[in-house]
């Protein structure tokens, strides 16, 4: 970096990746920032430089590269490494110091802090946050947690039994039933009910998740401007979820009829089995830490998919477009689809639904990553 681009930067403010100092009052300090970059997405420290931007530069200058290189590498845990630059102004020397995103999140300070970047300042991470940046490292998988208020009361035990009887062939006795229940991570190690044991077996799950739901729209238009003629919230275990969301949108879609034998076939305007992996793409990789629920809308044009959270880890929209992304967010979830039979373990979910898109309607799915949310588009045929 050279002065003009320093001045550039300094003129800008503040922001999520930039941070200024006058100079370094205190190690703790100096790693809460570095620790706050490496967990959120990379940044710098202007290092003589005043909170209004005005440059005061800094002296002792070996002394201070020393202590930045002492606090990443031995007050912050793991350790962190960063890159020091030395700019030299007519009104003094500032050093810039290169935090890079984390390749090991989370990171916290000796003294056991944890931060986050968050507008033009640090702060703690939340519990949620942190469960967040736990499980984009899979140092954690959030449906596996348990529900602290939950109890062994709150999931139906013959739900359970049922379930792995049909999809396991394994008739369980009495002695077996929480050794299963651990084994599958329906119940914790401490015999609470986990995210996912609440989800396909609780007797309530809303009543500790209230967002894990799905929320239906029908509009008569091409975009939420217009008020829609019909809304339905969808709850209870993700396997009545399933069943009522699909009735929902095969409720709104076209169908043609075709007689094979002597038995009607019903034809959906976009192929059921497309709408089914949509739906299930949703419920089994969303981000159960998002206080949201997941959201489908029937314009007259298209159906949207809303799925609470950004894609995970390394997964991002090109590599789901050729079938190359298998990072499971919720293993013990997508488990249970897969008993089901109901996805596969080669991450080609959204590559079939292109490819059964293309081929019935030859028209292209969307795929939108936003900053809160997952969007995958699926277009409608024409209305004469």
């Amino acid at each position: 970096m050279d002065v003009f681009e320093l001045r550039e930067k300094i003129a800008k403010g503040e922001n999520i990746h930039i941070e200024f100092k006058e100079g370094v009052r205190s190690n703790e300090e100096l790693a809460k920032h570095i620790v706050c970059f490496a967990n959120t997405d990379g940044g710098q420290i202007f290092i003589g430089v005043a909170d209004d931007g005005i440059i005061i530069g800094v002296e002792d200058i070996d002394e201070i590269v020393r202590r930045i290189d002492d606090v990443a590498f031995n007050r912050c845990e793991p350790p962190i490494s960063v890159i020091v630059e030395t700019i030299k102004a007519d009104e003094g020397t500032v050093l810039v110091v290169n935090v890079p995103k984390g390749r090991q999140r989370p990171y916290r300070t000796s003294k056991g802090f944890y931060y986050i970047r968050s507008a033009n300042r640090c702060r703690q991470a939340s519990r949620e946050e942190l469960l967040r940046l736990f499980q984009a490292t899979e140092s954690i998988f959030y449906d596996e947690i348990e529900i602290h208020k939950a109890t062994l009361q709150d999931i139906e035990i013959e739900s359970f039994k049922t379930f792995v009887k049909t999809y396991m062939n394994i008739e369980l006795r009495e002695e077996m039933l929480k050794a299963y229940m651990k084994n599958l991570k329906v119940i914790s190690k401490n015999v609470k009910p986990t995210l996912a044991g609440l989800l396909f077996f609780g007797n309530d799950p809303q009543y500790f998740l209230p967002y894990a739901k799905v929320i239906g729209a029908y509009i008569e238009g091409e975009d939420i401007a217009t008020p829609p003629m019909d809304k339905k919230d969808f709850t209870g275990r993700i396997s009545q979820i399933l069943e009522d969301s699909m009735k929902f949108i095969k409720l709104y879609l076209e169908e043609r009829h075709t007689i094979k034998g002597l038995e009607p076939e019903i034809h959906l305007e976009i192929p059921e089995v497309a709408l089914r992996e949509a739906l299930i793409n949703a419920l089994a990789h969303r981000d159960y830490t998002v206080s949201a629920p997941i959201r489908i809308f029937i314009f007259t044009d298209k159906v949207e998919f809303h799925t609470p959270g950004r894609l995970p880890n390394t997964v991002t929209v090109e590599s789901m477009k050729i079938g190359g992304a298998h990072v499971l967010r919720n293993p013990t979830i997508y488990n249970f689809f897969a008993k089901m039979g109901l996805v596969t373990e080669v991450g080609s979910g959204v590559f079939r639904i292109m490819e059964l898109v293309r081929k019935k309607l030859n028209k292209e799915v969307s795929l939108q990553e936003t900053k809160s949310e997952f969007i995958l588009t699926i277009p409608r045929k024409e209305r004469i």
